[in-house]
């Protein structure tokens, strides 16, 4: 009996011992896990800042190359990696359909982010890219706040990095643009901030994101940093020395309201009174000057990069699209918006090195778009170019689809270079819609101005390899495009009030598509490329950088060759 019980504590004593043993053998397996883990951690960028220059155009790298100083845009060529050959995949080539695609990975045949704004087909309105009425302003008693990322039906790699890392990477989206904030920023952000001029000039936001602005945001709008750039905007260097740019007095630009010619200077504090008040500051270099103090007080509020957890900062840089838009590409006032933003650049970088670590972020910089030269300066040497008014067009397609089928308003809305037909008056009418959209085909076609058109079914269906096609095919969202697409000559604008003059951009051209693409700080290469590249490589190349998952409907592919 006394051995009997003596086996039983044995054995009962060795099944603890082993269970003791298990124990300690997984607690050094968890150990070690998580130390593979914290090296993991420690080998990625403490943070990724992502920045989006607005309406770049790739030769402006070039072109002002020779004024730029050595810590901007110079500091990113010589430390980092240039590729050269970098261009859009998709139309049109819009600014929140760029910055989607930039993040996202993919064009907006899959995110859905297919312009600024489009025609809804289901609701039969225009519809804008954040706009999100179900939220509420933070920030200001304006509705400029009432944005969030619904629209966008992918995830950014932004996103993907806050899975990754439990919620604990945060994510930061600024821009003077409410979409060029929240757009890359993505649907789990911790902010997305932009800017509010009229008589504000307030950094706001959306209960997207939060109930109240933190109080590193409230104690920068109120140290009243707007206010401090309504000065007098002259040349950064002598303007004799800008011979990179056109005239200083042009036909070809637009300028401010109440100044009579669009030549420097330009006393901002004066002219505010009939330009929107702070809003003024965006279409001037100092709205970038704006975005960069607004972004380092960020990156000191939000302690960003200061654990081996990624965190991102997506920075859009908007003001050069405003200064694009009304004085154009051959503009010194365009020339010197670069200048000064290389300034700023500079600044941004000397801080990262400061609070994160020279060696311990990555960037990359970009556009969102480019942009032509406006028309009218291409007919004065000889290059075609025009103005196409879709107004007329919808016009003269609806009068010809009356003669010939009996019925009225067939054509609903041409948005976008699309044509949106009237479903609900062809149903009920009996009509064919094949019939109907040849008939607008063979119209648009005799257009001298328009180079080609496509039925929507056929861009959707048809396996295009290459040519406007593919990119016609890659912009089209079956839910969201119009029934027949168009392609316009090249440098031929849509006509609208600000087309005549300054710029604009939208097309599948090479002014528009070919835009800068550099890469620099940790786990970048040295070096460049003519190797095509496309905007959709940017996300899954971050995203292979940080090893976290693609973007759920990423198509583009890392770029090897720019990771060490």
């Amino acid at each position: 009996m006394i051995k009997r019980i003596f086996s039983t504590l044995l054995i009962l004593f060795s099944i603890m011992s082993c269970q003791s043993q298990k124990e300690v053998i997984t607690a050094e397996k968890e150990f070690v896990e998580s130390q593979k883990q914290t090296e993991s951690y420690s080998n990625r960028p403490k943070l990724v800042v992502g920045i989006v220059v607005d309406q770049m155009r790739y030769d402006y790298l070039t072109r002002f190359y020779n004024k730029f100083g050595e810590g901007g845009f110079k500091r990113m060529v010589n430390e980092g990696f240039n590729c050269k050959n970098n261009h859009f995949n998709y139309i049109p080539t819009k600014t929140a359909a760029g910055h989607a695609s930039l993040y996202t990975g993919t064009t907006p045949r899959y995110h859905g982010v297919i312009g600024n704004d489009w025609f809804d087909k289901t609701t039969n309105e225009n519809v804008y890219c954040v706009r999100d009425n179900s939220y509420q302003s933070v920030g200001t008693l304006s509705d400029d706040g009432r944005m969030s990322p619904h629209r966008m039906s992918t995830t950014t790699f932004s996103d993907e990095n806050r899975l990754f890392t439990q919620m604990k990477g945060k994510t930061i989206g600024i821009s003077i643009k409410d979409r060029g904030a929240v757009l890359p920023a993505g649907h789990t952000a911790n902010a997305a901030y932009w800017f509010r001029g009229k008589n504000e000039g307030a950094w706001i936001s959306s209960t997207f994101y939060m109930n109240e602005l933190p109080k590193w945001v409230s104690d920068f709008n109120a140290s009243d940093a707007a206010n401090s750039y309504l000065k007098t905007w002259n040349t950064l260097y002598p303007i004799e020395t800008y011979i990179e740019s056109g005239a200083d007095l042009s036909d070809f630009e637009d300028g401010f309201n109440s100044k009579l010619t669009a030549t420097f200077p330009y006393d901002l504090k004066t002219l505010s009174k009939k330009n929107g008040g702070l809003d003024i500051i965006k279409s001037t270099p100092f709205g970038n000057s704006l975005i960069t103090d607004f972004a380092i007080a960020a990156i000191e509020g939000e302690q960003l990069g200061k654990d081996d957890i990624t965190d991102v900062l997506a920075i859009s840089y908007s003001s050069t699209d405003y200064v694009g838009h009304n004085f154009g590409v051959n503009a010194k006032e365009t020339q010197d918006t670069y200048l000064r933003l290389d300034k700023d650049l500079e600044r941004l970088f000397k801080r990262l090195d400061e609070k994160i670590g020279k060696g311990d972020y990555t960037v990359f910089l970009t556009a969102d778009h480019g942009a032509p030269y406006v028309p009218a300066l291409l007919d004065s040497h000889k290059i075609p170019g025009g103005l196409l008014d879709f107004n007329q067009v919808k016009t003269d397609l609806n009068e010809l689809l009356s003669t010939k089928l009996s019925v009225a308003d067939l054509v609903l809305k041409i948005s976008n270079e699309q044509v949106f037909l009237n479903h609900e008056v062809i149903a009920s009418n009996n009509l064919d819609v094949d019939i109907i959209e040849d008939i607008i085909i063979d119209k648009l076609l005799d257009h001298d101005m328009i180079n080609k058109a496509f039925k929507g079914s056929v861009v959707n269906n048809f396996a295009f390899q290459n040519g406007v096609e593919l990119l016609l095919k890659n912009g089209y969202n079956q839910k969201r495009s119009g029934d027949i697409l168009i392609i316009m000559e090249s440098s031929v604008f849509s006509d609208n009030m600000w087309n005549k003059k300054g710029t604009d951009h939208g097309s599948g051209y090479a002014y528009d598509t070919h835009v800068p693409l550099l890469f620099f700080g940790k786990g970048i290469k040295k070096g460049q490329t003519y190797k095509k590249t496309e905007i959709t490589d940017i996300a899954p190349t971050i995203s292979a950088l940080l090893g976290i998952s693609f973007p759920n409907g990423a198509t583009g592919q890392p770029l090897e060759f720019v990771i060490d």
